[in-house]
């Protein structure tokens, strides 16, 4: 048999299943092995590849299924139209297996010529920044060697495996009994370490206001787990964006989603608690605020991450660094005998409600709709069995993961730590593939759309049950913020006006056969667009959004003397809340703290 064909038996064994590619020459034996036992789907573009296998997995995961997709790509621009995917799933810390083609062996250009092979280049060092694994393979390899390069991508902290081959190794004849050394073994993690958890336990019997945020690197399964304990304890609970299916937004423990564009209730929880115990999140700059001096001023800080990296940093102050996978320490810590803290849950409680997430600060103009109240309320309507995709990046992305009301059994899936435009499409198809018979409902602007518009093909040959919210502003609204805020409005190359273009939405959607919908202030409500979102199939609603609108609250930065930025702590976003509302909700924050961070 061909080496390509065993490589894909052995991906089988392993539970691939599903293999997103766009052919090529150089990958012509992999798509050959891989039609053979593979759903093999076909996408438009390499980037789209990339990014429907990291959601399909993230998807499929999330439904304890143990399926998983890779992605096949070509030598040359099939590698590096994929690039970005890698990055995007390095950054979040997901699986992703990219195989490659390459040209023959000794088609290679070594260390001296620029290229030999047609369309070679050097995929291996180009991956290896965005890659847990990047490894070229000449000549077969055996079945143990190989399966333990691939299943570095799923233990410890995950990340993309990228293996490169060359064309004469996937065809070369091979006897599989001889490359048959068995599968390597998966090595785990340390599970959570005993004095660690010791500390945290006797951390949180002193705390008067704890809070527990949970990141992407607790599971769904532990989570939900951990929720009748979390209830029993009156235990405020909080998730980071990658977190923020873990439990619904109407559960009694919820206390929000604290981020420099998070729910303003949650960054002034966060900040007025006495403990943070932090779960499988790295705690970045975006979580803790760029002012991450001033993170949880008030708190013990303890972080739980498999990357021991993460711990020591240097930001934000940690005062409990604790190596450790994050489903067994959360295990661990809820086994012990703890205190109930009914009275901080009930403050939290009356917090939330003194601050709503949709304030009144926002200006649209007459004949758009508001972004905020319009999220929430595709909230109420969506159901427990959805599949959700806030985009990745820009207005549409920040207000979704502000404003969305999550209902225990979603599935919420976003990239952000590239904040690459254009992921939404691609995303949401590898999502609903991985849930066949589940609504997948997307919200995207108009211009990160436009970057993978292509996938709308996709999208139509496969019949995908796929809700796009477009959110049309005519360009790209977190560019104009920008340009507004700090350049006084002068604004180029971030919208209609200044040199974007834009498509005519209904002829663009009718020509792939997919039903769209212009919206008005009914949104929802309008009985037709009801209808088109509980029907079967694919559906474009377009969401008319005022170029000019505004988003607040949030955390502004300023430029001061020397040029560079100068940001707020969390609990202060923009505008100011009101004095008295201040007072009543900022109360803990002593008058020196209070100084410091004005």
């Amino acid at each position: 048999m061909k080496y390509s064909d065993l490589m894909m038996g052995w991906l089988g064994e392993l539970g691939y299943t599903h293999c997103f590619f766009v052919a090529g020459g150089n990958s012509m034996h992999l798509l050959d092995g891989a039609r053979q036992t593979m759903t093999c789907v076909p996408v438009v573009h390499e980037v789209a590849a990339g990014i429907a296998t990291e959601y399909f997995n993230e998807q499929a995961r999330a439904t304890g299924s143990d399926e998983r997709a890779f992605a096949l790509v070509t030598a040359g621009p099939g590698l590096t139209n994929l690039l970005t995917a890698m990055a995007g799933a390095y950054l979040e810390s997901r699986e992703l297996l990219v195989i490659g083609g390459q040209v023959k062996s000794t088609d290679l250009a070594g260390d001296t010529l620029r290229q030999r092979g047609i369309q070679e280049i050097d995929g291996v060092a180009m991956s290896a920044p965005v890659a847990v694994v990047s490894e070229r393979i000449e000549r077969p390899i055996s079945r143990r060697t190989f399966t333990d390069l691939v299943q570095r991508g799923s233990t410890g902290r995950p990340g993309p495996v990228f293996l490169e081959i060359c064309l004469d190794a996937q065809g070369a004849p091979v006897d599989a009994a001889s490359l048959d050394d068995g599968v390597a073994e998966r090595v785990f993690p340390a599970r959570a370490g005993e004095s660690r958890a010791v500390e945290v336990v006797d951390a949180l019997r002193a705390a008067q206001r704890p809070v527990l945020l949970l990141g992407g690197g607790v599971s769904r399964a532990a989570a939900a787990a951990a929720l009748p304990r979390l209830r029993e304890l009156s235990l405020p609970v909080m998730t980071t964006w990658n977190g923020a299916d873990r439990l619904g937004a109407d559960d009694v423990v919820y206390a929000g989603r604290p981020n420099t564009w998070g729910q303003r209730a949650a960054n002034v929880l966060i900040q007025q608690s006495d403990l943070v115990l932090a779960l499988g999140t790295r705690l970045g700059l975006q979580q803790t605020g760029f002012n991450w001096q001033q993170f949880a001023p008030l708190a013990t800080v303890v972080q739980v991450d498999i990357d021991e990296t993460e711990l020591t940093k240097g930001h934000p102050r940690v005062d409990i660094p604790w190596h450790a996978d994050a489903d067994a320490a959360l295990v661990e810590v809820l086994d012990a005998d703890l205190p109930t803290w009914g009275d901080w849950l009930e403050e939290c409680q009356a917090v939330r409600a003194l601050l709503p997430v949709i304030e009144d600060v926002n200006t649209t103009a007459e004949g758009y709709l508001d972004p905020y109240q319009f999220v929430s309320d595709v909230s109420r309507v969506c159901t427990p069995s959805d599949v959700v995709i806030p985009c990745s990046s820009g207005g549409a992305f920040t207000v979704t993961l502000q404003a969305f009301d999550q209902k225990l059994g979603q599935t919420v899936i976003s990239d952000h730590g590239l904040a690459s435009m254009g992921y939404g499409l691609s995303g949401a198809i590898g999502a609903a593939l991985a849930a066949p018979g589940r609504r997948t409902v997307l919200f995207e602007g108009d211009g990160g759309f436009m970057q993978n518009s292509q996938e709308l093909a996709t999208v139509a040959v496969n019949d995908l049950p796929i809700k796009l919210f477009l959110f049309s502003n005519e360009g790209y609204a977190s560019i104009r913020m920008t340009q507004r805020g700090y350049f006084g409005g002068a604004y180029l190359g971030c919208d209609i006006r200044t040199g974007l273009g834009f498509p005519d939405w209904q002829l663009l959607f009718r020509a792939y056969g997919i039903p769209v919908a212009d919206l008005d202030q009914r949104g929802l409500d309008a009985p037709e667009a009801r209808e088109l979102f509980d029907a079967p199939g694919p559906a474009c609603f377009v969401v008319p959004i005022d170029p000019e609108q505004t988003y607040f609250p949030k955390i502004t930065s300023r430029v001061t003397a020397t040029g560079s930025m100068e940001s707020n702590p969390l609990h202060l976003m923009s505008p100011d809340l009101p004095e008295d509302v201040a007072r009543r909700v900022l109360g803990r924050l002593t008058a020196e703290q209070k100084e410091l961070t004005r």
